[in-house]
């Protein structure tokens, strides 16, 4: 958690930025990113120097080569490229070394054909003086980076800074949601994993996370490292700053050769079938796209420009048989009338297995929209599967509902997930409760409506009214004794 100090020391540095004339904030978190990047290199350079001076053992694969630069105007010595070196420089030189020898440097680091290089090839300085890049420069190295919780959580603060909304419905996705989505989902060692709008990548950061968390024993398996550092993890972006962000925080994280495209997903080209096991994903769905835009395939499997709908079709395609799937979508996802909405549905429930719908309270996206949303999990089969359905209405998230989201006590996320796993004892609850389990047949019946409302009991508890005539009894005894009352007060004044 970013503590008041650190909160403090991030401030300072995005309102550098900003006073030093760059204003647009994806910009700014971008340039951001780039120096944590530089930064990160050099540690990891210094951690394996002093793994191979440990043990004896040469240097493998070094981030910075022994030598010179000879690419530029001007050869350099690799060193003067690292963070720990021309930190020290005049702000003048470091200037030159950032602008003229890093950010090239920046470019040609990554594989050839790699996603990281095809990211990184436009990666531009943007820092337009000496004195901004110092003072940026001197406060990032004032905030403890060693910690990957820390860093992550720095990260995160840093992206809550993006506090508006992009054209097509993009915006982010609140931490503590993404981990109840990853909690929900519970991601195997073994799991390809996809998010077709991976924006900064906070998905698969997450997941990222919950396996070290929740299994630090693979670690010792070489096979599995392999899989974790280069297929278990794969990203789609249409925003190409989005798609950089994201390769870098990947590598912050320890993820070193993930799969990040800069790539619309609902394109000709689109992400293979059958490939993935898991998705993760919160796309966007303000948006209606063009007929010539979408892939045939998916214009084929439903009529539609709505990408809410037309992202779900694909989140169906790019799974294997067995993927499971959690993703946000608007609440108007359960409940539209119009044929697509019911195609979509009736193919989660017909086709796929319906596991869970949850309802957001329409405050969890303040203040970037307060359009309500819910979280679908499904499981493909292509063969159906789907007995009931459960169901939790979420009435608190553990932050206020307004554009501020201040932190409060009330919070279901806990109890959501102790249910969750726990769902075969959910049959048994009433249609009163939080939480509860639907039938197949019933939502058949109800034409595939997944609305939580549709389903939900409401508890109405019966009073007791006392009767008109008693009512009025007691009203006219009542004008009595005013009555007597305002005699006897006459009778005193007399």
């Amino acid at each position: 958690m970013v503590t008041g100090e650190l909160r403090a020391q991030v401030d300072k540095v995005w309102d550098a930025f900003w006073s030093g004339g760059i204003a647009n904030p994806v910009e700014v978190i971008e340039q951001i990113t780039y120096l944590l990047f530089i930064k990160r290199l050099d540690e990891l350079q210094t951690l394996a120097e002093r793994r191979s001076a440990r043990t004896g053992q040469p240097l493998e694969n070094p981030v910075y080569p022994e030598g010179v630069d000879e690419s530029a105007r001007v050869p350099r010595p690799y060193r003067d490229l690292r963070w720990g070196v021309f930190t020290n420089y005049s702000p003048s030189e470091m200037f030159e070394i950032v602008s003229e020898y890093v950010f090239p440097f920046l470019r040609r680091l990554g594989a050839e054909g790699s996603s990281y290089a095809r990211n990184m090839k436009d990666a531009r300085f943007t820092i337009p003086t000496p004195a901004l890049l110092t003072k940026v420069v001197d406060l990032l190295g004032d905030i403890p980076m060693d910690d990957r919780d820390t860093k992550g959580d720095i990260y995160e603060y840093m992206l809550k800074k993006l506090a508006t909304s992009g054209t097509n419905g993009q915006f982010r996705t609140a931490r503590h949601v993404i981990q109840l989505m990853v909690d929900l989902a519970e991601p195997r060692t073994d799991d390809k994993i996809i998010d077709p709008a991976v924006g900064t990548a906070g998905f698969l950061v997450a997941a990222e996370e919950y396996l070290r968390a929740h299994h630090a024993d693979a670690w010792t398996d070489a096979a599995f490292r392999e899989h974790f550092a280069t297929t278990m993890f794969t990203g789609y972006d249409s925003d190409a700053a989005m798609a950089r962000i994201a390769s870098m925080n990947m590598l912050l994280h320890g993820v070193e050769n993930p799969t990040i495209e800069r790539a619309d997903s609902l394109a000709e080209g689109h992400p293979s079938e059958a490939q993935y096991s898991l998705v993760l994903a919160n796309p966007p769905f303000a948006g209606s796209l063009d007929d010539e835009t979408v892939a045939k395939d998916l214009q084929k499997a439903v009529k539609t420009r709505k990408t809410e709908l037309l992202f779900l079709v694909l989140m169906v395609k790019v799974l294997r048989n067995g993927g499971r799937a959690a993703v946000i979508v608007p609440e108007g996802v359960l409940f539209g009338s119009s044929n697509a909405h019911k195609a979509v549905r009736k193919m989660l429930v017909e086709d796929q297995k319906l596991d869970a719908v949850i309802k957001l309270p329409s405050g969890t996206f303040k203040p970037y929209t307060g359009v309500s949303t819910a979280i679908l999990l499904f499981t493909k089969t292509s063969s159906g599967g789907t007995d009931d359905v459960w169901f939790y209405d979420v009435r608190a998230d553990g932050f206020t509902l307004d554009d501020k989201r201040t932190p409060i006590e009330q919070n279901d996320f806990p109890d959501l997930l102790a249910r969750w796993k726990a769902r075969d004892a959910e049959r048994e609850r009433p249609r009163t409760a939080q939480s509860f389990v639907v039938p197949k047949q019933e939502i058949v019946d109800n034409g595939y409506d997944l609305s939580l409302n549709r389903y939900k009991e409401l508890e109405i508890e019966e009073v007791e009214h006392r009767s008109p005539a008693e009512i009025l009894d007691e009203l006219d005894a009542l004008e009595v004794e005013i009555q007597a009352g305002l005699a006897r007060l006459r009778e005193m004044l007399a």
